[in-house]
């Protein structure tokens, strides 16, 4: 059977990969960082984010296959050390941000009910606890995960947009925070970009399109439609609700609530009942996040070591399921217990960055056979590479350990990969 699925359809996977867990996750990091000026950084990062997807409409429409980025890498560099490497670093980003996920769910569920006396202990445990499940989950039914990110992706848009509406509405009546989104109470321009930058990991999503090309209808028509359409959308929604976050709660209330912040910001107009749906809704986005991701990276993690740029043993099964599954939620759960948000977020925004300007390259250089403009693909590209660099230097003076963390896991990737090219047979290298 060739189903086919529409423009709508495949505009809601990109939705749905980026507002899952990462803007409950990420929201109060920015404000943190960029402070009034917080919808200026989520533009920030939306404009790269925006830029880049038009590399990744023309590379889809012409290699449109499930391997997405994967194909794309391959496509410019073959299957040496070089692209090994970068998919491994897809691979590994991939956990990160299931990491980012865990992150959120764990700090949003300590806060709407708890398990022992320690809050500490409570997130941790919410944070392994999700992992787990969700691993269950996909072991047990692909087509049950599709279902929960299906349903799951009209409650989180439905109530964002709402949350939306009350805060705005909540801001008029009570406008005395609103002075906090004016020029003077944003960051320098270096802090405002480098904050994007932290927060780039809440659009990474859109590149899950790529994964569903083949099956869209009129490709030709549809692709780029599809790309901007998300981005765009997502975009806006993260700007609205930078405003309505900033407009609602004074920086110091945002800053002690800052790994809820989004549940926060419902209070003011809503009180308790308001606090209590968001936080529902935040478990519902990140526990459907982690399961989307969990699934896809355990594809990834199997596609790779297929083309042989990963050892055979992540193309053995274990309960039916590639055995990368296993090994993904293995690492995620080490991820999140042993390192903080801010740390988390950074190493995922870094691998990303950088993936994103190796794509954008290679857009430029096969514009011809794209048909498509090289001097966007050459800006996306560059702009990859300065914040990449710009976040690496920012977040060195106060986020050393993410920093290390972040580069110590793309050098990983290359050692890893020149190790094991090195100790393949000649035969099996190509």
């Amino acid at each position: 059977m060739n189903k086919k699925i529409g423009l709508k359809d495949i505009i809601s996977i990109g939705i749905g990969g980026m507002v899952g867990g990462g803007i409950f996750a990420v929201l109060g990091l920015a404000v943190s960082l960029a402070k009034g000026g917080t919808p200026i950084a989520f533009s920030f990062a939306g404009l790269i984010a925006l830029l880049t997807a038009y590399s990744y409409a023309k590379l889809s429409k012409k290699y449109p296959k499930d391997g997405g980025t994967v194909e794309f890498i391959n496509s410019q560099f073959g299957q040496g050390i070089f692209s090994g490497a970068i998919n491994n670093l897809l691979w590994l980003s991939y956990i990160v941000m299931l990491a980012l996920y865990a992150s959120a769910f764990g700090s949003y569920g300590a806060e709407l009910f708890s398990i022992t006396d320690s809050k500490n202990i409570d997130t941790h445990i919410y944070q392994t606890s999700i992992l787990i499940i969700a691993l269950f989950i996909n072991y047990l039914s692909v087509k049950l995960v599709s279902r929960i990110e299906s349903v799951s992706v009209i409650i989180k848009l439905l109530i964002l947009i709402a949350f939306i509406g009350v805060g705005f509405y909540g801001i008029s009546n009570n406008p005395e925070n609103l002075n906090q989104l004016s020029p003077e109470n944003w960051e320098n321009p270096f802090l405002l970009l480098s904050g994007g930058m932290v927060i780039f990991v809440a659009y990474e999503g859109f590149e899950l399109i790529a994964n569903s090309i083949s099956d869209l209808k009129d490709k030709e028509k549809n692709t780029e439609k599809a790309y901007f359409g998300a981005v765009g959308f997502v975009i806006i929604l993260y700007i609205l609700i930078a405003i309505v976050t900033v407009g609602a709660l004074p920086f110091k209330q945002i800053a002690n609530a800052q790994d809820y912040v989004l549940a926060k910001a419902a209070e003011p107009t809503l009180g308790q009942i308001g606090f209590t749906i968001i936080t529902i809704t935040a478990l519902i986005s990140t526990f459907s996040a982690i399961n989307a991701t969990v699934l896809g990276s355990g594809r990834v993690n199997y596609d790779i070591a297929e083309d042989k740029e990963l050892p055979k043993y992540f193309c053995h099964k274990f309960w039916g399921k590639p055995i990368g599954f296993l090994v993904t939620a293995i690492l995620s759960v080490a991820l999140v217990n042993f390192f903080n948000l801010q740390s988390i977020s950074t190493a995922g925004s870094a691998g990303f960055l950088l993936i994103f300007a190796i794509v954008n390259y290679i857009g430029y250089k096969k514009h011809q056979a794209l048909n498509s403009k090289k001097w966007i693909h050459l800006l996306a590209g560059v702009l990859c590479i300065l914040a990449f660099v710009t976040l690496l230097i920012q977040q060195f003076g106060s986020n050393r350990i993410g920093v290390l963390i972040s580069i110590g896991i793309i050098v990983f990737c290359f050692i890893l990969e020149f190790i094991y090219k090195k100790t393949l047979p000649n035969k099996e290298r190509s």
